[in-house]
């Protein structure tokens, strides 16, 4: 089979799943023959042999039952940046980039804050926060080993020495230590909604909260409150529907000038909010 006859019968097949067929057809066929995409432009006659096509089908059935294109081929860009992932993570959504820009407009360029991102997942916000303030450290932490070791490997990837990975339900590892902000993309689905069916690849305990999808908010509302630095920050990634309930749990926490930040889609998507108590 001709490369060009075999991105053809492919985008045709993965039409009814993907609303980026042709490029999800292109991406497994240059993973397929390890060449970059100008390759397959360049030489649209080219043969596949038979165990090349039957590497491509089982690529393709992967995208055909539905797995992330990240997942399969292990890349996921975020801040301009190459990421690892795995099915160990999240997928770094492009929205989270937000609670990154938002961040970096406190933390002062020449700044040296000590920055806690809980459940780092992929290492993505850390990484991407440590590598725009590198006389700033960054603590990382999770509860997955697994998830640990992609955020290390990230780390290692982007030759980062300004961060550190630490294994732990949220800000167990770092009890007794303060920070000047505290990022954080916790789970935030409700346990029934039908969202997660579509989102089946990745980790159920990243992405559900309880009834309500709120629980670990809860927590993180009440646990970071010893945890920062008088002025300190608190900046929570949350669902478009969650933004009044955020404030309240917050509020009814005690934190200070709580204040929620829309994504590009105008939906809300980041809430802050400050310790200005001592």
């Amino acid at each position: 089979m001709r490369l060009d006859a075999a991105i053809a019968d492919a985008t045709q097949r993965l039409a009814d799943i993907s609303d980026s067929a042709r490029l999800d057809t292109e991406i497994l066929l240059c993973l397929t023959i390890d060449m970059p995409r100008s390759y397959l432009f360049a030489h649209p006659e080219d043969e596949l042999d038979e165990l090349t096509k039957q590497r491509f089908e089982a690529l393709l059935q992967r995208r055909l039952q539905g797995e992330p294109m990240s997942y399969i081929s292990g890349i996921q860009e975020f801040w301009s940046r190459e990421l690892i992932v795995s099915p160990a993570t999240l997928i770094p959504r492009p929205e989270t980039e937000l609670l990154v820009e938002i961040a970096l407009r406190e933390v002062p360029r020449q700044a040296e804050w000590q920055i806690l991102d809980l459940g780092t997942g992929s290492g993505a916000i850390a990484i991407a926060i440590a590598s725009e303030r590198p006389l700033s450290h960054v603590t990382a932490t999770d509860i997955s080993d697994d998830a640990l070791a992609v955020a290390a490997e990230n780390v290692r990837h982007n030759d980062l020495a300004n961060i550190t990975c630490l294994k732990g339900r949220w800000c167990e590892p770092v009890t007794g230590h303060t920070f000047d902000l505290i990022v954080s993309n916790p789970p935030y689905v409700r346990e029934d909604d039908e969202a997660l069916q579509k989102l089946r690849h990745e980790p159920l305990s990243a992405l559900a909260s309880g009834a309500d999808g709120l629980r670990d908010i809860r927590l993180l509302a009440v646990e970071c409150i010893p945890l920062l630095a008088n002025q300190g920050w608190l900046m929570l990634e949350h669902g478009a529907d969650q933004k009044d309930d955020v404030g309240r749990i917050l509020a009814a926490a005690g934190w200070d000038e709580i204040t929620c930040h829309n994504d590009l889609a105008g939906k809300p998507r980041v809430t802050v909010a400050r310790r200005n108590g001592t």
